[in-house]
């Protein structure tokens, strides 16, 4: 939200819940409009889905063969994460919300069955583990577990994934777990990932060093250079005009 100054203030916003064997409270990240992990088609109406379908058989000489339909399932997937990536999530009514929720309980449910083995498909865990992220937003019971079992399955198979150190950091920092997310994210940094940068920004902003997060995102403005939320973000820190709150 913007002040009457028109300097972007920063809210950190602690919500406290159950998870991953104790209270971890779940970091809310509001910026004058500022989503760059989620787009901002918050306001679109969720799709109406039959999680059902990404179950497919087909029939070969030996007898039926199961699978999923990775299309299908990632259509799901990118329709829960416009609306559910940050914390809270936004939908443009509560019969959406509800169904989304319903949705990310059944992918989780089918899901767990497949990844539930430290042999598990690295294509199903990199899903899984950003259906059950999805889910711990919607504060789905369990889905903070879930989602930490699966990044671990995933990084224990593929310990250099690039896509797998990001979103494990992204995760460990939305759930109040800053300093354990910051080696993940700093290798993804390292590899390429721009938006590793904010992130790394916004964990060290949660543990209230200014310092390192005004350097990392100094350094996510200079690779995007257009990106003007960012000029107003970090002017919001340099001048002190942020503010965390817990509840």
């Amino acid at each position: 939200m913007k002040n009457r100054s028109g300097v972007c203030a920063v809210r950190q916003v602690l919500s406290f819940k159950p998870s991953l064997g104790h209270l971890k409270p779940k970091i809310i990240a509001l910026f004058c409009f500022l989503q760059l992990i989620a787009n901002a088609s918050y306001a679109e109406v969720y799709g109406n889905y039959d999680v059902k379908k990404i179950l497919i058989v087909t029939e070969t000489e030996s007898g039926q063969k199961k699978g999923v339909d990775l299309r299908y399932l990632d259509s799901i997937i990118n329709d829960l994460g416009k609306h559910a990536s940050v914390y809270p999530p936004r939908f443009d009514n509560a019969a959406d919300l509800q169904r989304a929720k319903a949705d990310a309980r059944s992918l989780s449910g089918v899901l767990d069955i497949l990844v539930d083995t430290p042999t598990a498909s690295t294509d199903l865990l990199k899903r899984s583990s950003l259906i059950n992220s999805i889910g711990f937003m919607l504060d789905i019971p369990g889905s903070a577990d879930k989602a930490d079992r699966d990044f671990r399955n995933l990084l224990n198979q593929m310990p250099d994934d690039t896509f797998a150190n990001y979103r494990y950091g992204v995760f460990l920092a939305d759930s109040n777990q800053g300093s354990k997310a910051l080696p993940y994210l700093e290798k993804s940094a390292k590899a390429g990932v721009k938006q590793a940068y904010y992130s790394l920004g916004m964990a060290y902003l949660s543990q209230q060093n200014t310092e390192l997060a005004v350097k990392n995102l100094e350094i996510y403005k200079g690779l995007t250079p257009n990106n003007e939320q960012i000029d107003g973000l970090l002017d919001a820190i340099k001048s002190g005009n942020v503010k965390f709150k817990k509840h």
